[in-house]
């Protein structure tokens, strides 16, 4: 989860559902991503998200959407990228019953210990490689915790 879902959270969405794809274990998983605001909401990842992507064989069709109530009642895990969103995400918990998902920073999960995926929007394609990268280490690690 991110603030706009056009950039980080897609991202990570489209390298998490290639990994559970390439493991052979997509059908225990269901992803997706969603954003705190409702700014950019049905609109496709950023260009640059999309071309980073491609590089590294990847294709993602998500457009954006906002966090619902529901998402905190059907998800396991809500991984988002900072720590604003992390505080954004439990005060909206909090006014969910039966919250089942567990809402962490994906960075926790990061071998190398960089625990905030900073936003790439006003940076250049190195920005959005380092997003991925970082992506790539996190959700690899998530998903051997997880199994």
């Amino acid at each position: 989860v991110s603030i706009g879902n056009i950039c980080r959270s897609p991202i990570a969405e489209a390298v998490f559902r290639k990994l559970v794809t390439d493991e052979k274990v997509e059908n225990k998983w269901m992803t997706d991503s969603a954003a705190v605001s409702d700014w950019n909401v049905g609109r496709y990842p950023d260009a640059r998200a999309l071309s980073c992507l491609r590089n590294h064989g990847i294709e993602t069709a998500h457009k954006a959407r906002q966090v619902t109530k529901d998402d905190f009642q059907t998800f396991d895990y809500i991984l988002c990228m900072d720590e604003s969103n992390l505080r954004d995400l439990k005060r909206k918990s909090n006014q969910v019953k039966d919250c089942k998902a567990k809402i962490e920073l994906l960075g926790t999960y990061d071998p190398q210990k960089q625990l905030i995926i900073e936003d790439p929007y006003y940076g250049n394609e190195k920005d959005f490689e380092t997003v991925y990268e970082q992506c790539v280490r996190c959700c690899k690690a998530f998903l051997e915790k997880s199994h």
